[in-house]
């Protein structure tokens, strides 16, 4: 999270123990084993010291005054390697106070995704927020953008009765509900009997896991040209983003399988 000014550590402490371990068990909870023949982790709370999650890391200044966004990305990308402590809950903020090119200061906060999911916390992290010029009131958010795609426009009203567009748009409907028919009788029988043929993606019959050798790929992408393929299809940044993934794994299954 990029801020327009340093962080004020002992106010962010503060407001963490009133608002995040006050009103929410999963920030003072840590994860166990029952000791069950199952053994499924169970939440137990137990005692925080906010001091333990507030990380400000040292940082070589060099490559910071050099190249600051890319400090960031190399700061965050080995978050990823390192795990987390299980004796304590696993949430922490990390503060990197120095000035990028779209922020005075970064948050970077890393939480296990038992707690909550990206929005989850997003939405949690602004209910706990408030305005520095009002502290009872919560901080103001930007308007949402408004979206003017073909497919964010109302629908139209149906043609006039028994004329050609009219049986037209009666027949659309039509086809519509025999596919939807034909979808639910294909998961009925999916479900009872019919099995996916199986891939590449599937494990083997026996039930283990494939001899083949498996490597983690992944693929930098610019943020301005997720943005520009945003604004000129008119999507969220999210599409752009499944999108691609898709496309790439569509490409990389009929290549390898030769269909």
């Amino acid at each position: 999270m990029g801020l327009s000014m340093p962080v004020n550590l002992p106010v962010f402490c503060a407001g963490i123990e009133t608002e995040l371990l006050t009103r929410f068990p999963r920030f003072r909870s840590i994860q166990v084993m029952d000791g069950s023949k199952d053994g499924k982790p169970r939440w137990v709370q137990t005692v925080v010291n906010v001091d333990d999650h507030i990380i400000v890391p040292r940082l070589d200044l060099a490559a910071v005054d050099s190249d600051p966004e890319k400090a960031v990305e190399d700061y965050v990308a080995s978050l990823s390697l390192l795990p987390m402590d299980r004796r304590r809950p696993l949430w922490e903020f990390h503060f990197l106070d120095f000035r990028t090119s779209e922020a005075a200061s970064t948050t970077v906060l890393r939480l296990h995704h038992s707690i909550g999911d990206g929005m989850s916390i997003m939405t949690l992290l602004m209910a706990s927020s408030r305005s520095t010029a009002d502290p009872a009131r919560l901080p103001a958010m930007p308007p949402p953008p408004k979206r003017t795609g073909a497919i964010y426009q109302r629908c139209p009203q149906p043609p006039r009765l028994w004329s050609s567009d009219y049986l037209a748009w009666l027949w659309s409907y039509v086809v519509l509900a025999w596919h939807t028919l034909v979808d639910i009788v294909l998961l009925a029988a999916t479900v009872l009997f019919l099995r996916d043929p199986g891939t590449m993606f599937t494990l083997v019959p026996d039930g283990g896991q494939s001899r083949r050798r498996k490597r983690l790929v992944h693929q930098s992408l610019r943020l301005d040209d997720v943005k520009l393929i945003k604004t000129v299809l008119n999507c969220t940044m999210n599409d752009v983003l499944v999108g691609v993934t898709s496309a790439a794994l569509s490409r990389y299954y009929f290549r390898k399988s030769c269909k």
